[in-house]
């Protein structure tokens, strides 16, 4: 039986989930889980600047999902991540290869962050 996500079982979730060969305590896993709340903050500030820190927002996902997962990751995004933040996000994943091209679907992606990218 799958359990729903809620921010009520977040931690628990993702602690169940964490891999760190290195973990030395708990203050590692809530910074790598403070991640998320960062990655949010930089999509504010896009969507308030116009200007994308592509290369910090590549670094925080790339350490969350090697730190939790694909799916788990994806599954925190999910509940994190206001439908806004999506089509900001969706190009990151895909470039990435988190996701295929056909997942997602009904998300557009923001074009500039799409160029962006593709200089990369």
């Amino acid at each position: 039986m799958k359990i729903k996500l809620t921010d009520e079982n977040l931690e628990l979730y993702a602690a169940k989930h964490y891999y760190n060969p290195k973990y030395i305590d708990v203050e590692e896993f809530n910074e790598d889980l403070k991640r998320f709340k960062y990655i949010k903050r930089l999509f504010k500030r896009y969507e308030e600047t116009g200007e994308i820190s592509e290369r910090l927002t590549l670094n925080h996902l790339i350490v969350v999902f090697n730190a939790f997962g694909i799916k788990p990751t994806l599954e925190i995004l999910e509940l994190k991540m206001d439908s806004t933040d999506w089509p900001v996000l969706k190009p990151f994943l895909i470039f990435l290869k988190y996701i295929r091209n056909d997942q997602y679907t009904m998300i557009p992606m923001d074009p500039v962050v799409v160029e962006v990218l593709r200089k990369i």
